[in-house]
């Protein structure tokens, strides 16, 4: 039998399993939002383990907890952003408004650490109480996002290492290609020359100038509520806990941590969780459209572009044998569909409050914290498993770029727009090249059509004009 205490809230008694450090407000969310499974990320418990430590530091400073108890809630605090206490979070990410039970959660499992540290017995929270000294001077309107804006900049800080792995095999396959000339495509249609490896050198452009926008997102989040307590005037804290406890929060997390120009504005407004929801987005959409380009030109072998290989890293078929499928990208496309989703359901949170504080602040919090998570966890797999290992199908990629009519548009300055469309008009419907065609016309003599249409003078036309 699991023995058990009996702990009070406002609302009466209740038996919490006497093993957990949560308390009964814990085990009260537990019974009324039994909806997902989900529990809150690292990330979160992390940045509130640190806020909380600094809270107590800030607090012993300035007479607002009596040493005692704040050497013990420290310590307590220590230990959880060890991730000693990551099992106690028994809150599920759809809960209450605001973030109450988290915050909750949090107090109660640092009061009763706090008690056992002590040697007193869990649930004396006549002795060290999850309100009145861990949440000394607190609320969760100014401690949740505070918490949850970290707990970002801690994600982001993961996700901008995984994007630079993938950057950097992008750049290896562009130096890999960079003398392999292609047909260009425009509107899927023939166009001018491009190389392979130009193509893969523009994706990795398009993510490094997507990162080239985190800064101006991370020094929003910076930006924190802590010290505002219940609408942002800090009641019930003791002069200079404010700034000396985001000093602090700053110094233990590495993080450039200010406080809050206007501390009735960031209660209210949540748009710097809006705004690093709308960074993942676009990082999502770039990640889309590279892994969907990555598809198209691997596509076939007999019925598709084929132009490249990508790793066979799985059987793509129960019933069709030796068909491997593009799984990486099929991947990254879902993982990146789900992000996008994820910053509707941000949005929709972010403009969810109402006057001084904003109620919809969980959502927004799982939904930017979970999004980073599968990308930070999947970019480095899929440069891995996927770029890391494509191969040039080299004559396919010569079948092209001589078939393809729009070549013809070099000559345009020595023949004429018309002229040339009349010739390339004519190969597309006859089947001749239209490098026969200009010699059989007399437009052009072999050895011109050569040192205009020749390899070398193919490659000089991918090259950017200066």
């Amino acid at each position: 039998m699991t023995p058990f205490r009996q702990e009070k809230d406002s609302l009466g008694p209740k038996e919490v399993p006497d093993t957990a450090y949560w308390g009964i407000q814990s085990l009260r969310a537990r019974e009324n939002f039994p909806v997902s499974g989900l529990r809150a990320s690292k990330h979160l418990i992390r940045s509130y383990a640190f806020l909380k430590l600094a809270c107590a530091r800030a607090n012993v400073e300035k007479g607002g907890l009596d040493a005692e108890r704040g050497k013990a809630i420290v310590q307590a605090a220590e230990e959880m952003a060890a991730g000693k206490f990551d099992a106690e979070f028994v809150v599920d990410v759809f809960q209450a408004g605001a973030g109450t039970s988290t915050n909750m959660n949090v107090n109660e499992v640092l009061a009763n650490r706090a008690l056992e540290i002590q040697g007193k017995p869990k649930g004396a929270y006549d002795q060290i109480s999850p309100n009145d000294h861990v949440n000394r001077g607190q609320s969760t309107n100014d401690t949740y996002p505070a918490a949850a804006q970290v707990a970002a900049l801690l994600a982001f800080r993961d996700l901008r290492t995984s994007v630079t792995t993938l950057i950097e095999s992008l750049r290896r396959k562009g130096k890999e290609f960079a003398r392999l000339p292609k047909a260009g495509r425009t509107h899927l249609k023939d166009a001018m020359p491009v190389t392979l490896g130009s193509e893969f050198t523009a994706w990795a452009v398009s993510l490094e100038r997507v990162l080239e926008l985190l800064p101006s997102v991370e020094t929003g989040l910076a930006e924190i509520p802590l010290g505002g307590s219940a609408v942002g005037s800090g009641v019930n804290s003791v002069v200079g806990f404010r700034a000396r406890s985001v000093q602090e929060y700053g110094r233990l997390t590495g993080f450039p941590l200010k406080v809050a120009r206007d501390p009735f504005e960031t209660m209210q407004s949540r748009w710097p969780l809006g705004a690093a929801s709308g960074w993942l987005r676009t990082l999502a959409l770039e990640l889309v459209r590279i892994a969907n380009d990555l598809r198209l030109l691997s596509s076939g072998p007999a019925t598709g572009f084929d132009e490249i290989r990508l790793p066979e890293i799985q059987p793509g078929s129960s019933i069709m044998p030796a068909k491997v499928n593009p799984s990486a990208a099929e991947c990254l496309d879902q993982v990146a569909f789900h992000v996008i989703g994820a910053d509707t359901a941000t949005a929709y949170a972010v403009q969810g409050g109402q006057l001084e504080i904003n109620v919809m602040m969980p959502l927004a919090a799982y939904e930017v914290l979970f999004a980073t998570e599968i990308l930070t966890n999947y970019l480095p797999v899929f440069a891995r498993t996927c770029i890391d290992g494509i191969t040039a199908n080299r004559p396919r990629l010569e079948k092209y770029l001589v078939e393809s009519a729009a070549l013809a548009t070099v000559l345009t300055p020595r023949l004429g727009y018309l002229k040339v469309a009349e010739v390339m008009h004519e190969a597309e419907r006859t089947g001749k090249s239209v490098k026969a065609l200009l010699v059989e016309k007399g437009l052009l003599k072999q050895e011109e059509v050569d040192s205009l249409l020749g390899e070398a003078a193919l490659l000089k036309l991918t090259e950017p004009v200066p």
